[in-house]
């Protein structure tokens, strides 16, 4: 049973807690009353505000709709105006431009070609909405004006900038790949970089707007006129330097100073001259022997001028490729690309036929030559084929996407070179074959044939061109090895070719041997032509060349010199006979000769005296130009008559077959040796 203190005590504290609690809940029912209160309010304040929001509404839209529809009315009032003042001003284009167009572009291109946009401008808005308008009319006539301004203005252009050119600057251009030491570039300014870009906007602008392709005729015309002058400047050039110095020359390369210029020869395409020094050189060792008849023109007498044309004619080739390739690419820049190639073609035309037409000039110069016999001029054809074969790749690659009759030009003419150059060759074989032996035209002193130096020389030349002669003759031939085995082919056929001269050659000599009455004569001309023919092979490439068909050409020239030295000796025997010892008369020693054998001894001395004298008279004057082998032939024959004549001196020494012995005795065998020793020299 809980004591009634604590029961007491519990019970107020309940009752406290009760009255804590009942405070809070009148509390919050006065929170709860505030808060309705507030809230009633908001609403109230709320629907207010919705209200007077709806009311501003209606107000404003309207106002906004008005508004806006006034903004657009605006815009279009300026959009209208603006129109006006654009379509306004078309018609006054004519007027604002009329100056300028009449004043032409020269000078302010830049504004030029925009009063030329506002012309075309024009003319466009009044052909699509006043086809009728007299304006355009005006405005037509403006543009046409305009356009053929431009026109004039691009040909003024070319014409003024365009200029030809120099020899000098052409020479450089070509031997500039062929330099050895390091240099600039050359490089060619056709037109000036102002007057370049003028020039190209303006062709730009007529093949865009001004539907006009007259202007690249005016181009590659003065182009063309430009490429051919500069071509036939450098010919030119080479005549004129050719009479004043001789050679050619080209300064150095134009970037530097033009006050100081170094001087430089221009290399020599053509070896035609070669043949002719070695000639001088085999000369000064006794190898060259003096005119003899023949209906040859001599090689050695070319005309220098000949030399000057080839080269310079090699040099224009070289030329024409050099400064096409320059103007193809200045094309570019300037003509459409779907025009180029055919533009290119046209301007290229005047100069390529040029060429061309000089080429068959050359062609036909040789087939008159050959009518004449005068090998050496057809020989200028070698050099010149050769450089147009080495240049052909170059050729077909500046001429890539031309016409193809322009294409077939150069093998055109190559072909024709080569034929007329088999044709040559061919004719020269029979005409060594079957030149004509004249008696008063075979050297007297039996030296070399001018027929003989002249093969030979024609033969040292060909060695120079040894590829271009072995394809002319590969090109008159139809079997197939011809093509399969070119090369070596073409070499055979020349090394063929060259014995088949070198044998008809021999039978010609032969047959003129035959006009000299004396077998002597007659031989040491032989041995002198063959002994020619025989070192000129050695010292040049010859001997191998003719090796490749005829292995014993070399040991075959050589028996035949050693034949005719043997026959010449046998000229000596009329002479020895008389002193030999198997003609001397038998006699008994210390027994008086009788009158017969006095006699006999007599007529042996007196035969050898007039023998030699007589030998020694006719063949001092005759010539062995060839020191070595004089001297050879000399000193054998004088060993064998020393021999012979001391033996006979040394027999009839003390006998006496006569009381005037100086009489028969005219000669000792010293006098002899000399005597024999000034054989074959007129200077003696």
């Amino acid at each position: 049973m809980i004591p009634p203190q604590e029961a007491s005590a519990r019970r107020r504290e309940i009752e406290d807690k009760l009255k804590q609690e009942e405070e809070t809940l009148s509390f919050i029912r006065d929170s709860l009353e505030k808060s309705d209160q507030l809230t009633k309010n908001m609403v109230s304040i709320l629907s207010s505000f919705e209200s007077r929001l709806m009311k501003l509404e209606n107000s404003i839209i309207p106002v906004h709709k008005q508004t806006e529809n006034l903004q657009r009315l605006q815009e279009n009032v300026e959009k209208t105006l603006s129109c006006l003042d654009h379509v306004i001003s078309y018609y006054h284009v004519a007027s604002d431009t009329e100056k300028i167009i009449r004043e032409g572009p020269t000078g302010r291109l830049e504004e030029y070609l925009g009063s030329m946009a506002k012309i075309q401008k024009a003319v466009e808005y009044f052909q699509d909405n006043s086809p009728d308008s007299p304006e355009l009319n005006k405005v037509k006539l403006l543009f046409e004006r305009g356009k053929e301004s431009l026109e004039s203005e691009f040909r003024s252009l070319m014409t003024r900038h365009s200029k030809v050119v120099s020899p000098v600057l052409i020479l450089d251009l070509i031997s500039g790949d062929d330099e050895l030491e390091v240099q600039e570039e050359v490089v060619l300014e056709h037109l000036p970089e102002s007057a370049l870009q003028d020039v190209v906007r303006i062709s730009r602008w007529l093949v865009e707007y001004g539907r006009n392709h007259d202007f690249m005729n005016v181009y590659y015309q003065i182009r063309s006129s430009q490429l051919d002058r500069s071509i036939k400047g450098l010919k030119e050039h080479f005549r004129k330097s050719s009479s004043s110095s001789g050679v050619p020359y080209s300064p150095a390369i134009p970037n530097k100073r033009k006050d100081t210029p170094t001087k430089k020869p221009v290399k020599r395409p053509g070896t035609i001259r070669k043949a002719q020094n070695l000639l001088k050189q085999y000369s000064q060792h006794g190898l060259d022997g003096k005119k003899g008849g023949s209906n040859l023109i001599p090689l050695e007498g070319r005309d220098d001028m000949l030399d000057v044309e080839t080269d310079a004619y090699i040099h224009c080739v070289s030329a024409f490729v050099k400064l096409a390739q320059s103007e193809y690419q200045l094309l570019t820049d300037i003509i459409p690309e779907h025009h180029q190639k055919k533009t290119f073609d046209s301007l290229i035309q005047d100069a390529l036929d040029g060429l061309m037409l000089e080429g068959e000039n050359i062609v036909s110069a040789a087939r008159k030559a050959i009518i004449r016999h005068d090998f050496s001029t057809v020989l200028t054809v070698f050099p010149i084929l050769r450089h147009l074969k080495q240049t052909k790749p170059e050729f077909d690659q500046v001429l890539q996407g031309t016409a193809a009759s322009t294409k077939n030009k150069l093998p055109s003419l190559i072909t024709s070179m080569e034929t007329i150059g088999a044709k040559a060759l061919e004719d020269f074989a029979d005409n060594i074959k079957n030149d004509p032996d004249k008696e008063y035209n075979m050297p007297k002193d039996g030296t070399v044939h001018e027929l003989t130096s002249n093969a030979i020389l024609f033969l040292q030349q060909l060695l120079d061109f040894q590829e271009t002669a072995g394809a002319m003759l590969a090109s008159q031939e139809t079997s197939s090895s011809a093509t399969s085995y070119s090369s070596e082919f073409s070499k055979r056929l020349l090394s063929t070719y060259i014995c088949k001269v070198l044998g008809n050659l021999q039978l010609n000599l032969l047959s003129k041997s035959k006009v000299y009455e004396d077998p002597a004569l007659s031989a040491i001309f032989l041995h002198n032509n063959y002994n020619y023919i025989l070192k000129s092979l050695e010292k040049s490439e010859l001997i191998q060349l003719v090796a490749v068909t005829q292995k014993t050409a070399e040991r075959s020239y050589r028996e035949h010199i050693e034949q005719q030295i043997q026959t010449y000796q046998r000229s000596w025997l009329k002479v020895t006979d008389y002193i030999s010892e198997k003609n001397l008369p038998v006699f008994q020693s210390g027994v008086k000769l009788r009158d017969k054998e006095r006699q006999m001894i007599k007529e042996r001395f007196k035969g050898f005296n007039d023998g030699l004298e007589e030998l020694c008279k006719i063949q001092k004057a005759w010539a062995i130009p060839d020191t070595e082998q004089r001297d050879k032939i000399r000193q054998v024959q004088k060993n064998i008559v020393k021999e012979t004549y001391g033996a006979f001196l040394q027999r009839y020494n003390n006998v006496p077959f006569t009381k005037n012995p100086e009489k028969y005795v005219k000669y000792q065998v010293d006098q002899v040796g000399d005597m024999i020793d000034r054989l074959f020299d007129t200077s003696a």
